[in-house]
């Protein structure tokens, strides 16, 4: 019997470790609609997703690198650019008129007070319910970077060390020590 591309697509994509498809059913006969949290080397991306039977349907979404709009020179893959996009993901969210959602985060791994979870607190923080231990969450002061600036604070007294850790900041002339007082700039804008 022949199978037909999508079933070899579709096992390729299990072989591969890709795609968990008993979670995907899961999360498909809630019939409600998923926040997709993925994350590359470079980017988070996030997207609110309503299944349909022709193929799924996003609805709202946000990606790190559309943060440098709006003022954000530093990583778009740190903890605060994680919960500022989720910020913003989630005020497009709630503009579309969804109030609720389920966390889908695929096959990555799950750190508590990480990206992933810092993604949710920003989403949380807009208003859109989700159902999601409120002890994963990270801090605000991780959130807002300070433990970014605490540390750069320390490194400076090994400059060598400073330069070597915060050499991408460096060379765009930014300060790590004042990524606090920008992410609450940037904060601020997206709210």
């Amino acid at each position: 019997m022949a199978k037909s591309k999508r079933d070899i697509l579709k096992y390729r994509r299990r072989r591969e470790g890709r795609t968990d498809y008993k979670r995907r059913l899961n999360y498909l006969v809630g019939g409600k609609i998923r926040l997709v949290v993925r994350k590359s080397l470079r980017y988070i991306n996030v997207q609110f997703v309503k299944y349909d039977t022709k193929g799924d349907i996003v609805l709202a979404s946000a990606n790190s690198i559309e943060l440098r709009k709006i003022g954000w020179n530093y990583s778009c893959n740190n903890i605060p650019s994680a919960y500022l996009v989720g910020l913003l993901a989630g005020k497009r969210a709630v503009e579309k008129g969804i109030k609720e959602a389920i966390l889908d985060i695929g096959l990555n791994v799950t750190v508590h007070g990480g990206i992933l979870y810092s993604v949710l607190k920003g989403v949380l923080d807009k208003g859109i319910m989700i159902p999601a231990n409120l002890e994963v969450l990270p801090s605000e002061e991780v959130v807002s970077g300070k433990n970014i600036a605490d540390y750069a604070e320390k490194l400076l007294k090994n400059d060598s060390a400073y330069k070597k850790q915060f050499s991408d900041y460096l060379k765009r002339n930014l300060n790590p020590s004042n990524i606090v007082k920008d992410f609450e700039a940037v904060r601020n804008k997206i709210r």
